[in-house]
């Protein structure tokens, strides 16, 4: 169902030389050599006998791209990877290190500054390439849920995965632009995610199943808490996150599917010496414009949306929750409804118990939604009608803790249609719900 008809090669040497770089396929039956022009930087497809003896070879587990820096350009490669396990029996990758590669032999025509300013931008890139949680597989698209990938067409299951793969959770995108160029050049192409992907053989009652968590994090409008907030003018929320739970049984499996992202208008709040700076909304825009571009796109991607918005409601978060009701209420699209919990208030001196006060008031549209099921046989038993978008005001510890409820709630209705009923969680599949 979500094989690549065209995947990514998973075995590649490369082997340089001054003149060039060669990325060699090594997968059974391969015979395609990717030459890179170190002067040119023209990107061309050639054969073995091409690779000259003297070149310095080396194994390397995909190429994330190229960028162009003071210097010249770039190639970025993937050096180390950690097996995270078999994602129906396609193997799923963590990308743990990587080399940026200078097509230039020397830096000899620059200044001084010139060399000050592309060392910069080398420390800045890689800086973002030691932040954890990069992941690919060269056989299955990561980028989509099951969901969209059992209602695509034929045609799009012959697509390479750099074709088909959602642009949202693709972050290195940008890197791999002339790659997407040249389709004979596919296959070299590594797309890769950023986000959290784990993976457990559980059992209950004698009865094993997987239990597997994907976030795919978008790459519009990334960055850091309070640095980056709100949307961008094309409704692009900040700290977008796409989180599906998976349980894969005798065949079967079952898609549970939820959304985070920063509070969708224009606002800010950005680090001073205060410990919690106060959040600023934006006076000098249309904010309806891109609230109703993040609506559209949201509805488009999976249908109806339940907001659940956990901030406080007093003190210098108020306006912002004030603000979201009105903007809801003024968009008046009946596929939107906006349901306000204030986590703090409800659940201060420790009752946590109050949560089950919001999951009760989901839990009517939680089961109009349902989740996604196909059966053994490949067949759609059900579709997944909406879904929950959730948000606090960094996305995190409120949002976690709301997810996590809601995923369990799902959790059990999916082993129940397994029979695999249960009603209350052993401590390892609580343990895991906590990873939300």
């Amino acid at each position: 169902m979500a094989a690549a008809a065209g995947g990514a090669y998973a075995n590649l040497k490369l082997h340089i030389t001054p003149e060039k770089f060669y990325v060699e396929a090594c997968d059974d039956g391969a015979n395609d050599v990717l030459a890179i022009d170190r002067v040119s930087t023209e990107v061309t497809l050639t054969v073995k006998k091409d690779i000259p003896p003297s070149a310095v070879t080396r194994q390397i587990y995909g190429i994330l791209g190229t960028i162009r820096l003071v210097a010249g350009s770039y190639l970025i490669v993937i050096t180390k990877k950690r097996k995270v396990g078999e994602f129906f029996s396609h193997a799923v990758w963590k990308a743990v290190d990587f080399d940026i590669l200078s097509y230039k032999k020397t830096m000899l025509h620059l200044t001084d500054i010139q060399l000050q300013d592309n060392k910069a931008f080398l420390a800045m890139i890689s800086h973002v390439l030691s932040v954890d949680g990069f992941y690919f597989s060269t056989t299955y698209d990561l980028t989509h849920t099951l969901q969209r990938l059992a209602n695509t067409s034929p045609e799009f299951q012959e697509m390479s995965l750099l074709e088909r793969a959602d642009p949202r959770f693709v972050w290195n995108g940008h890197l791999l632009r002339e790659f997407a160029a040249q389709p004979e050049i596919h296959r070299f192409a590594t797309p890769v995610m950023h986000g959290f992907i784990t993976m457990y053989s559980c059992s209950i009652n004698g009865k094993y199943f997987d239990w597997i968590l994907i976030s795919r994090r978008s790459c519009f409008r990334a960055g850091v808490r309070y640095y980056v907030r709100g949307i961008d003018s094309e409704g692009h929320a900040a700290n977008f996150v796409e989180t599906e739970q998976i349980v894969h049984y005798n065949g079967s499996k079952a898609s549970f599917v939820q959304t985070r992202g920063s509070i969708p208008f224009f606002w800010s709040q950005r680090p001073n010496l205060k410990y919690k700076p106060k959040p600023q909304i934006s006076k000098s825009v249309n904010h309806m414009d891109g609230f109703q571009r993040h609506f559209d796109s949201q509805i488009i991607s999976y249908g109806k949306q339940v907001i659940v918005n956990l901030v406080n409601q007093k003190g210098s978060e108020k306006p912002l929750e004030q603000t979201f009701s009105q903007m809801v209420n003024s968009l008046a699209n009946g596929m939107v409804r906006y349901v306000a919990f204030d986590f703090h208030k409800e659940c201060s001196r420790m009752r946590w118990h109050r949560l089950q006060i919001l999951v009760d008031q989901l839990a009517e549209q939680q089961d109009e939604f349902g989740y996604f099921l196909v059966d053994s046989d490949g067949k759609v038993v059900i579709q997944q009608e909406g879904i929950f978008r959730s948000n606090c005001m960094d996305c995190l510890d409120r949002t976690n803790v709301i997810q996590s409820l809601l995923a369990r709630r799902s959790l059990q209705a999916q082993l129940q249609v397994e029979s695999i009923p249960r009603v209350f969680f052993p401590s390892d599949l609580c343990a895991l719900l906590g990873l939300y």
